[in-house]
């Protein structure tokens, strides 16, 4: 597993009976996981200190409830700040465990010693985009949202990136791609971070597991003579670490060669010292 350890303003405190309570700054959430079906004690004073509790309904969805929490607050991760607030369906607008995705591709593109273009697909709230622009990529940021291209703007601002070469698009992801193949321009970094089932700008309906591969495909043509990195986030329990590896390999590797890794990607749970699974990451490199 992949674990995101590097977090001073973030943490898993505990995780029971399908929820976990974290810290997100000096904020403590209660917030729904359906990984956590394990029945532990929660002893810890957190579940009754909490700041806010997202309650899920059993006929789906669920509504927050609040103990003196700010409509909007920030945290740091390194030299990146995020702007927080809690909105439908549980989120806060970040999800804590890509930063082990960040540094990883962070790293590649300062050392790349060139310039290297990134397309960020599925792009949400820019955390991806943002540590890639730090490293020192232009980045093409795209979001079928117009809303959270705007929060991801924020965060861009709040990071002192606002001058920062990035592109910011709403649009719907596989269209964009299309385009982009027929425009002929090419990235040397890839990153998606696709929704199980989503809708794009007009209504287009997203599937991941009917969507995934075909879009993969036509990705794979966006990529330079000289690529360097391609990076596929799955919250889908369907796409296991496996099924990214042979998806990715059959795709990437018989054109540009190198090696694919897929993991699952974790966060590290304070009181047991063991880490809850938050989904799987696959990553091509050379």
């Amino acid at each position: 597993m992949w674990l995101a350890d590097g977090w001073k303003d973030y943490q898993v405190i505990d995780c029971s009976k399908g929820e976990k309570l974290e810290r997100w700054g000096e904020y403590l959430l209660v917030r729904p996981d359906p990984q956590v079906i394990w029945d532990t004690p929660k002893n810890h004073r957190g579940w009754r200190s909490r700041n806010g509790h997202y309650h899920r309904s059993v006929k789906g969805g669920g509504e927050w409830e609040f103990f003196d929490l700010p409509q909007q607050w920030s945290i740091n991760y390194k030299d990146l700040t995020f702007n927080l607030k809690p909105f439908s369906f549980k989120h806060t607008g970040l999800f804590p465990e890509q930063a082990v995705n960040w540094d990883w591709f962070g790293n590649k593109i300062r050392n790349a010693g060139r310039p290297v273009k990134v397309l960020n697909l599925f792009a949400y709230t820019g955390g991806a985009t943002l540590a890639a622009a730090a490293a020192g990529a232009q980045v093409t940021h795209v979001d079928a949202s117009k809303g959270m291209v705007g929060w991801a703007k924020e965060n861009a601002a709040s990071s002192c990136l606002s001058d920062a070469p990035i592109r910011w698009l709403v649009d719907d992801c596989v269209k964009f791609v299309e385009r982009e193949i027929r425009r002929g321009n090419h990235y040397d970094g890839i990153i998606m971070d696709p929704p199980s089932y989503g809708r794009g700008p007009k209504g287009e309906i997203w599937k991941i597991e009917e969507a995934i591969h075909p879009l993969v495909k036509l990705c794979v043509q966006l990529l330079s003579d000289d690529p360097l990195f391609f990076l596929i986030n799955s919250y889908t329990t369907g796409l296991a670490p496996a099924v990214l590896t042979y998806m990715m390999s059959t795709e990437i590797i018989p054109r540009f060669g190198g090696h694919v890794d897929a993991q699952e990607i974790g966060l590290p749970v304070k009181e047991s010292g063991l880490a809850l699974p938050c989904g799987a990451s696959g990553r091509w490199e050379r």
